[in-house]
């Protein structure tokens, strides 16, 4: 019984020391005041503001930057994922796993070695920095985790469906299209939502790569705000908007996972 109590008093505990943070970012989105922990009095006012791009502009441009980018990443990398992923699978047991090790290594490697190596790629090849090589940086850390999405999906698919359809006359594109991309259609959306995830919150890896030119995502406009001595305070109904929007996906896609799982 004590065990019990303990047990699920820690997982409060934990729940509470995750979620508090954001319930208190979402409660002061709801007021004027412009330091947290200010109430000052109920006011929709920051959300006005934050949707009058006259009034933040550079911090819309962030958000838009951020989103295009992340939307872009998620799509290439989904793509290039998916194809790698079958092609891991369909490999001898020996260089399946040495694949897969090579997979692993981005993913265990620090942000910041990423970062520097991918600036170092593109200086020593003469690319401006900017819009594009975020962007291909983002594809390019992106991808690895769209494998480990995948491949479980492939193994769990019975092998032996994508022969049948070549041996009813489909060609090897038809089965792909119509066998293979629905069974690991989940593994690739789960992918694709880790890809977003992953591009939006990236700092480490944009920072080296962003360039000089003035483009800035939401994270390197919230750094170069925190070093100001201060966070715009549109910054909090912006995070909230953000958290809804996430917490509603993760609820649409459990709810239509649960439902295909019943039927």
């Amino acid at each position: 019984m004590v065990k019990k109590i303990l047990a699920q008093a820690y997982l409060w505990v934990l729940l509470l020391l995750l979620y508090a943070p954001i319930a208190i970012i979402v409660i002061y989105s709801f007021t004027e005041a412009k330091v947290l922990g200010n109430w000052t009095g109920f006011s929709t006012k920051l959300y006005t503001s934050l949707f009058t791009t006259s009034v933040h502009h550079s911090l819309m441009n962030a958000l838009l930057n951020t989103l295009t980018i992340a939307l872009l990443a998620a799509t290439a990398s989904t793509l290039l994922g998916s194809v790698a992923a079958i092609g891991i699978y369909n490999l001898k047991s020996r260089a399946r796993r040495a694949m897969g090790f090579v997979n692993s290594i981005p993913i265990l490697n620090g942000d910041i070695i990423t970062g520097i190596s991918l600036f170092l790629l593109f200086v020593s090849l003469g690319i401006t920095q900017g819009y594009l090589t975020v962007l291909l940086a983002h594809i390019t850390f992106c991808t690895p985790y769209v494998v480990l999405s995948v491949l479980p999906r492939l193994k769990q698919m019975n092998p032996n469906i994508y022969e049948a359809a070549l041996d009813l006359g489909a060609t090897p594109m038809q089965a792909l299209r119509k066998v293979i991309i629905p069974e690991i259609r989940p593994g690739m959306i789960s992918g694709f939502m880790l890809a977003v995830t992953l591009s939006i919150d990236d700092f480490a890896v944009t920072v080296f790569t962003i360039g000089n030119q003035g483009l800035e995502t939401l994270s390197t406009y919230i750094y170069a705000d925190a070093r100001k001595g201060g966070l715009t305070p549109e910054l909090r109904p912006l995070s909230a908007i953000i958290f809804v929007v996430v917490l509603a996906l993760l609820v649409v896609i459990n709810y239509r996972t649960r439902n295909k799982m019943k039927n």
